[in-house]
């Protein structure tokens, strides 16, 4: 079931948004400062190509100085945006009962695109 999820994510529009993630990885990783930002970029986009199955959690040092400043800068860079999206498409695709996974799906993406350092995906 999980592989049938993930291909209709794909197709329904998965495949550009990983797209625009590796993208974006690309040219952060780019610049020597925003080595950091796209790896979590990097993150975001392979969870994005292939979500079902996948959970998110808390690695022991999320709460740590370093997480926090940097999930700080990464909001004020682009993350709220994200969120935001992620949220707008999570809402437009539950309205429908054959759209509840693929919302979530995007709820899953938008809690980790608002601070994604510090977490794991499993």
């Amino acid at each position: 079931m999980k592989i049938l999820g993930n291909i209709l994510w794909l197709l329904l529009g998965g495949i550009l948004t990983a797209i625009e993630y590796f993208i974006s990885s690309l040219v952060l990783i780019i610049t020597i400062i925003g080595i950091p930002f796209g790896i979590q970029t990097l993150k975001l986009g392979m969870l994005a190509l292939w979500p079902f199955g996948h959970s998110v959690t808390d690695n022991g040092n999320s709460s740590g100085c370093l997480s926090l400043i940097m999930n700080v800068i990464w909001i004020f860079a682009g993350g709220l945006a994200i969120c935001l999206t992620h949220l707008a498409f999570g809402l437009i695709l539950c309205i429908t009962i054959i759209g509840i996974p693929f919302g979530r799906q995007h709820f899953k993406l938008a809690a980790l695109s608002l601070a994604p350092f510090g977490k794991t995906i499993v």
